[in-house]
């Protein structure tokens, strides 16, 4: 059972880690400074700024192939007690960065503003996921076809 525990664990991290690193910087900000109380905290790694190669599958199945480079962030940071939390955000934004990075090291040592926080930020992803999801919905065209019956 300790094998799936872990993997309990790191799906509820990977699952915190894409809310982080989704949400709007700003929204990430504000989440920051609605923390009733900040932890100092170090670099391990300071923000930088890096490209990935981003990989894509033919017909979301087939063979890998090379769709091109992204830029992204990272950032790794070490909290008052010892907590290590790492960050990365597509694009160029190092407080974004560092800001996931302290979320995630908060989240790891079960800080439940940091947690509050965190389902706040998911809570307006998917009112926007929502949001965008309808206003596509609006513009969806039915398309059938009319057999015609040829004697």
């Amino acid at each position: 059972m300790a094998g799936q525990e872990h993997s309990e664990e790191t799906a509820a991290r990977r699952r915190w880690m894409s809310v982080l690193a989704g949400a709007p910087a700003a929204e990430v900000e504000a989440a920051w400074e609605g923390l009733p109380a900040r932890p100092e905290r170090q670099f391990l790694r300071a923000p930088e700024t890096g490209m990935v190669m981003v990989r894509g599958r033919a017909g979301g199945t087939g063979r890998r192939f090379n769709l091109g480079e992204m830029t992204v962030t990272r950032c790794a940071v070490r909290l008052d007690d010892g907590t290590v939390g790492y960050g990365y955000v597509a694009g160029r934004s190092p407080r974004h960065a560092e800001l996931a990075a302290t979320f995630d090291a908060l989240m790891l040592r079960r800080d439940e503003a940091a947690a509050a926080a965190v389902d706040a930020l998911a809570r307006a992803r998917k009112a926007r996921r929502s949001a965008t999801a309808a206003k596509t919905a609006s513009t969806k065209v039915d398309f059938f076809t009319v057999v015609r019956g040829e004697n």
